[in-house]
């Protein structure tokens, strides 16, 4: 018996949107519950240049963190590269890979990391360190696959491994992501996407790190293990739209997405971007959430001012071969503003 894709597609949404709203709370009166905040930053800056608007048109690797159906784009094999100067001197590195499977599969593989420099060690004994330093290491590592199953609808999940760790204790999980493209229109113009993201069990830090050694009226040590508490992953839902408008060697994408989130308020997306000949390209977009328009310390509960920019170059070295570079911008108040630079190798 045959099944029209349009059912499947219906039927996805459908699982995708259930998972959404089962046991689902007000995220904002949830702020501060989960850990591993890690999954929500977005390290590639391509995407982050549209404020993370384009879950429906995301494509090629990039598409691995907003929504991982887009990597049914990669027609061959790609490499990404980015690099981003986080707050407090934290830089985030990352790296990844997409190839091509058969005539409609894509499989990818992709490595974050945040580096933290080293930290002064400090204990109830020496409140001032001078007994060394450590260094956290926080790493996420992500396997995607993709299917497109007709031109106009392509599905794909990710499995993500997470790593912190810090001072003699860690911490390590698994989330999964899941979404759903779809296309329509004489060329594609009209996309629509929708994405769950950081699905998974709860983690908890162990190790010797917690433990403290106590002096008994007798003289003699006892060590006492302090146990932490688990805690959630940051799941969301995202859904998004995206229009083309064509003229000739000019492409301009205007891009919508709704985030809800679990754990902090949810956000309305928009981002723009325009294209010459898809070899440069200029892109700006705008996170609105809740309180926004407010100071950091008289109601917006987040860093960023909305506010995002980014520009891309693509130069052709071959017929098969061509060389990326991209860059975006974060305005932030009242820590520094966050730049990313990546570059993109498509074989």
């Amino acid at each position: 018996m045959k099944v029209s894709i349009k059912k499947i597609s219906f039927l996805c949404f459908c699982i995708l949107l259930s998972f959404s709203v089962v046991g689902q709370e007000e995220g904002d009166s949830r702020t501060g519950e989960a850990g591993a905040s890690e999954l929500l930053i977005n390290p590639w800056a391509q995407s982050s240049g549209m404020a993370g608007a384009n879950t429906a048109s995301a494509n090629g690797l990039e598409s691995v963190f907003l929504n991982v159906a887009g990597l049914t784009t990669v027609d061959g094999t790609e490499l990404c590269f980015s690099h981003a100067s986080w707050f407090a001197d934290i830089s985030i590195n990352a790296f990844g890979f997409a190839q091509k499977l058969g005539d409609s599969g894509v499989l990818g593989f992709s490595v974050m990391s945040l580096d933290f420099g080293d930290i002064e060690r400090t204990t109830y004994e020496n409140p001032d360190g001078g007994i060394g330093t450590f260094s956290p290491q926080f790493m996420n590592i992500a396997l995607s696959y993709a299917k497109k199953f007709t031109y106009s609808m392509s599905a794909g999940f990710t499995v993500k491994m997470i790593s912190e760790s810090a001072a003699q204790l860690s911490a390590n999980g698994v989330a999964i992501d899941a979404g759903v493209h779809y296309q329509t229109g004489e060329n594609g113009e009209a996309k629509f996407g929708i994405t769950l993201k950081n699905i998974g069990p709860r983690m908890s830090f162990e190790g010797d790190g917690d433990d403290i050694t106590l002096t008994g009226p007798n003289g003699s040590d006892m060590t006492v293990e302090l146990r932490s508490a688990a805690f959630e992953l940051p799941s969301l839902l995202n859904i998004g739209a995206s229009y083309d408008v064509i003229f000739e060697d000019i492409r301009l994408t205007i891009s919508e997405t709704f985030v809800s989130n679990s754990f902090s308020k949810d956000q309305f997306l928009t981002g723009l971007e325009f294209s010459w000949k898809e070899m440069v390209s200029l892109r700006g977009g705008y996170a609105y959430e809740s309180g926004i328009f407010d100071d950091f310390d008289s109601g917006r509960t987040t860093v960023f001012t909305g506010m995002s920019a980014g520009i891309s170059l693509e130069l052709p070295i071959s017929d098969e071969t061509s060389f990326g570079f991209d860059y975006s911008y974060r305005p932030a108040d009242p820590l520094q503003s966050v730049h990313t630079f990546g570059a993109r190798i498509i074989l």
